[in-house]
């Protein structure tokens, strides 16, 4: 199960990490964010110790959302010392998700 970022814990949790950092935008009620969801739960067992995966509620935390612009769910993050590198916006291939991020490794 990935890691639940939040308002409170993104700063130490993402910001501060000298791992790459995965963030996925996501709130209940959306599909897409449903069908990419056990992807991002795989992503954070198979890079477990090389990579940070994380959740963001949109619905309980809009200050990070907010912070990121984040408009669209589900919306992916990769960030790497603090600035974001990468993103994907939508349902995507879980190869997708795991190129962009080795890219960052």
């Amino acid at each position: 199960m990935a890691l639940e970022i939040t308002d409170q814990n993104f700063e130490e949790v993402v910001l501060k990490s000298n791992k790459p950092v995965v963030v996925d935008f996501w709130a209940e009620w959306c599909g897409p964010c449903r069908m990419i969801g056990p992807v991002i739960d795989e992503m954070y067992t198979e890079y477990e110790g090389k990579a940070i995966i994380g959740k963001v509620n949109v619905d309980n935390n809009p200050g990070v959302s907010a912070q990121f612009g984040v408009r669209n769910i589900p919306t992916v993050l990769f960030i790497k010392n603090g600035e974001v590198a990468d993103k994907s916006v939508g349902a995507v291939p879980k190869a997708q998700l795991t190129a962009k991020l080795d890219a960052i490794l």
